[in-house]
């Protein structure tokens, strides 16, 4: 059967989120684009270990982002929204998996530094390995804040199955 309240407040959590990595990302975006960045609102990925439905909206709210601020184009642009979906399908995965939400800061802090560092050292034509340790260490803090922003939720809601 059909939940349609169920389906309306997943797609208002979905709508909140997206909105707020945009706002965050716009207000950060001075130290969020480029090959040194430390982008704050990537710690919003690990909202996909509590609201596991997240995967896409993340993924497109990277996609907005980068076409509102981004500046490098329609590779940036599909890049990122890939980077957003798989870095939230891994959280999930380590949340089905009933790993420690400790382990989702790896995604948030790997698959960035690994995957945008591609396109990113082919645009900038700067070096690969470059830009992943730079991008590695921008990375870190969104890592460590999406695993508190986990523990926090995990205090406040009692994590259950949605599958």
């Amino acid at each position: 059967m059909y939940n349609f309240l169920a389906n309306t407040k997943r797609m208002t959590v979905a709508a909140m989120v997206m909105a707020l990595y945009i706002v965050i990302l716009y207000v950060t975006q001075g130290i969020s684009f480029g090959p040194y960045q430390i982008r704050i609102a990537t710690s919003l990925y690990a909202l996909a270990f509590v609201y596991p439905f997240l995967v896409v909206p993340l993924g497109l709210a990277n996609f907005i982002a980068n076409f509102l601020f981004g500046g490098l184009g329609f590779i940036d642009m599909i890049g990122g929204c890939f980077v957003g979906m798989a870095t939230t399908w891994l959280i999930v995965q380590i949340r089905q998996r009933q790993y420690s939400p400790w382990l989702a800061a790896l995604p948030i802090w790997w698959v960035p530094a690994l995957c945008v560092s591609a396109w990113l050292s082919y645009l900038l034509d700067l070096p690969y390995a470059v830009l992943v340790s730079s991008l590695a260490v921008g990375q870190l803090p969104p890592a460590i804040c999406g695993v508190l922003l986990i523990q926090a939720l995990s205090h406040r809601y009692v994590l259950k199955k949605e599958f």
